[in-house]
């Protein structure tokens, strides 16, 4: 068997690799192409990806609320302070000490009865010098009218002239006059006497004693300190500030709820009895008061209380929660949310405020969706995802 030619194997090989050179070239440019494709796809779909996601991420979530039509009465919540019916400190009408005090705190007294006792020596003295005064001025009376009396009968007589006749007369009246000033200094210091005894103006309770045995009285307000206080608590009176937007409302014969902290759970019926007709010039309100009945004494002045008006409405008016409300440069706005998903800011016209609702004039109209709580950075057009608000589910009874 002949054996193969060694340098026509090597030439075999060589062809061979030759061959296979070209398509090797052509395959790794193919490989290149696809992965460059592949690459640049991929990245595309990222970026397209990433653009969704934050546009998605650019629009916000708000909560929103529908303008609501309302025919109904609203309540109106204030705060009221509370006075009874008739209330005055006591203070001594005559300088003294005390000598002694008969009611003290949260006595019931009557109207008359007697409260304390003061002892005023220095009137007493004044008393009876001035009883004294009042003796001596009609005894020089009785003598100076006896004496006139004699010169008009020697003036009939022509036994005296007229001149002394008539000095004689003008000596009667002017003792008489010093009598009748006398009796007048008597009865103004018995008078005082009198106020000694400090006695109740009128039915109540002792709300304050404010002195005790052997404390220097003055008299009057002015030089002299508070003895007693009297309150007459079976009616009370309340008196509310009612503001300017509700002033019109709030008229003689209205009838309120009172809920006094102190009594969770009871409510007091009151009625309004007058009111100012003027608002106070500066905080613009209108003083109001009412009236309640107190027989048991139950209640206290100087209560703070809520006082609960239903209002009541001419017509149909728009109402928005209050947490919708824009405080711009251009004035109140609200964002209204259209069937687009875009904002549009609006300007309105507020009417009543009830706290958490408000009442609107202009501006929206009845159905249309607002945002709640709408952030301040809101603008004009931009896109939002609106979340209606959940009512809160009502008690069953």
């Amino acid at each position: 068997m002949s054996e193969p030619v060694p340098g026509h194997m090597n030439n075999a090989r060589a062809n061979g690799a030759k061959a296979k050179t070209p398509r090797a070239l052509l395959i790794l440019p193919l490989v290149a192409i696809v992965l460059g494709a592949w690459g640049i796809s991929s990245r595309l779909h990222a970026h397209s990806v990433l653009a969704q996601e934050a546009g998605a991420g650019a629009i916000i979530n708000v909560v929103t609320a529908n303008v609501v039509v309302s025919d109904a009465g609203e309540e109106l919540v204030l705060p009221g302070s509370v006075q009874a019916n008739i209330e005055a400190p006591i203070y001594a009408r005559t300088a003294g000490y005390l000598k002694a005090w008969h009611t003290d705190l949260g006595t019931v007294v009557k109207r008359g009865q007697l409260l304390a006792e003061i002892d005023a020596p220095e009137v007493d003295q004044q008393l009876s010098q001035a009883k004294a005064e009042l003796a001596t001025a009609k005894a020089n009376y009785a003598l100076a009218n006896s004496t006139n009396e004699r010169w008009k009968g020697l003036l009939g007589t022509q036994s005296v002239s007229k001149q002394d006749a008539d000095e004689k007369a003008g000596a009667a009246a002017a003792s008489k006059a010093t009598v009748d000033s006398a009796a007048a200094n008597v009865a103004r210091l018995n008078e005082l006497e009198s106020f000694k005894r400090v006695v109740a103006p009128f039915d109540g309770v002792i709300t304050a004693r404010r002195t005790d045995v052997g404390a220097l009285i003055n008299a009057g307000q002015n030089s002299g300190g508070e003895l007693f206080h009297l309150a007459d608590t079976h009616k009370l009176r309340i008196f509310v500030q009612v503001p300017e937007n509700d002033a019109g409302a709030a008229k003689v014969g209205m009838k309120a709820e009172l809920k006094f902290s102190e009594r969770p759970g009871q409510v007091y019926q009151a009625q309004t009895v007058r009111t100012s007709n003027a608002l106070d010039p500066v905080a613009r309100t209108l003083q109001v008061e009412l009236e309640i009945d107190n027989p048991k004494g139950e209640l206290f002045p100087g209560a703070y209380v809520e006082v609960h008006f239903k209002l009541p409405v001419n017509s149909a008016s728009l109402r928005l929660p209050a947490n919708t409300v824009l405080f711009r440069a251009a004035g109140l706005q609200v964002a209204s949310v259209g069937a687009d998903h875009h904002v549009k800011l609006k300007s309105i016209t507020q009417g009543r405020d009830f706290g958490s609702t408000i009442e609107v004039l202009a501006g929206v109209a009845p159905g249309e969706t607002v945002i709640l709580n709408p952030p301040d950075s809101l603008i004009d057009g931009v896109e939002v995802h609106a979340v209606p608000r959940k009512e809160p589910a009502k008690a069953k009874p």
